[in-house]
């Protein structure tokens, strides 16, 4: 009999649990006082400084000429779709990093983000729709690359290098894509298009929050918890996950969808944000030194996001960056210390 021995097993899991749960609520406390300490440094010294007093007495309801049109119609508009943006980016990463069990299988590496941003720019500059008929477009160009990665999941090849490589491959089509179809685009339109590509939150507006809100409300309430228990029982094993129950296949295409759309909703409002969604699980795993914590990763990224936000406006004195220069700056050189590590230690995929 292993009774002594399974017991104490289980005696190490559950003392290994708390302070595995310590470190989760140290750094939720952590990273919201950064968002929250982030928010506050572009309230107040966004491009130009405002008087903090009359920024605080604009949000206490009181109408200040000219800092009430700029807390209130600019700058709070574009922390709250920052924000929310980078919470979904940071999810739809996590997810797939653990699924796939790589931090190099997030949407903006795999090209799922480039299948999003291709079908909505098709939509902007072919069809003139926004809002809620983007997402949809998004949404079905991250699906139609997302496919891929099932299939291939299917045929038991989602953690090696040919995930990798096919996602790759995939991205660098549809940037071509891309490509041509701005040079189709009226001048105006192109302009418009390219702007959005680089990652920006100039179309930031509290009707564009609404639709961000309710989209990743939706997914995020309903659908996230869901997938998260179900992805706990397919890190067993798709066998083991079989043998208690769990629809296999259904399982993987919920969570798929489900990604993607965590995904694909910020990019029909803020463009592709490069490298949010590959930065955000890792970053929380280094975190709490453990597996990527989803609601960590939705936190880190919209940490990432807004103080992204703060940098593309204080960086340069006279230009304004676009925050996906910010996100892809610091993201390029993380991915580039990733593929040596794996490759170092021989876990490339």
């Amino acid at each position: 009999m292993n009774l002594p021995t399974s017991k104490s097993r289980v005696t190490a899991a559950l003392a290994e649990r708390a302070p595995r749960r310590t470190r989760a609520a140290a750094s939720a406390l952590w990273l919201v006082l950064a968002l929250l300490g982030g928010a506050a440094a572009y309230l107040f010294w966004g491009r130009e400084a405002l008087d903090p007093g009359e920024v605080l007495a604009v949000l206490g309801g009181q109408s200040v000429p000219g800092t009430s049109f700029i807390v209130m119609e600019d700058r709070l508009p574009r922390l709250v779709v920052g924000a929310l943006a980078g919470a979904g980016f940071g999810v739809s990463g996590a997810l797939f990093q653990r699924w796939l069990g790589n931090p190099l299988a997030s949407p903006d590496v795999i090209g799922v983000g480039y299948g999003a941003a291709a079908a909505a720019i098709v939509a902007m500059v072919y069809f003139g729709v926004n809002g809620w008929a983007m997402n949809a477009a998004a949404l079905a160009g991250g699906l139609g690359v997302a496919a891929v990665i099932y299939w291939l999941s299917a045929s038991g090849t989602r953690t090696g290098p040919r995930l990798i490589l096919a996602g790759l491959a995939i991205g660098a089509m549809l940037q071509a894509v891309i490509q041509y179809l701005l040079t189709q685009a009226q001048l105006n339109t192109a302009g418009d298009a390219i702007r959005w590509l680089t990652g920006s939150l100039s179309a930031a507006t509290w009707d564009a929050a609404t639709v961000l809100g309710l989209g990743l409300g939706v997914v995020g309430l309903v659908l996230v918890p869901v997938v998260v228990r179900q992805l706990k029982l397919l890190e067993l094993g798709e066998d083991t996950a079989a043998a208690l129950g769990l629809n296999v296949p259904a399982a993987r295409a919920l969570l798929v969808f489900t990604a993607v759309a965590m995904g694909a909703i910020p990019v029909a409002v803020t463009g592709p944000l490069a490298f949010v969604a590959f930065l955000a699980g890792p970053i929380s795993a280094a975190l709490t030194r453990s597996a990527i914590n989803i609601g960590l990763s939705a936190l880190t990224g919209a940490v990432i996001v807004v103080v992204a936000n703060f940098a593309a406006a204080n960086l340069f004195a006279q230009v304004s960056l676009p925050v996906g220069v910010i996100t892809g700056a610091f993201g390029a050189p993380f991915l580039l210390w990733v593929l040596v590590r794996a490759n170092s230690t021989g876990n490339g995929g």
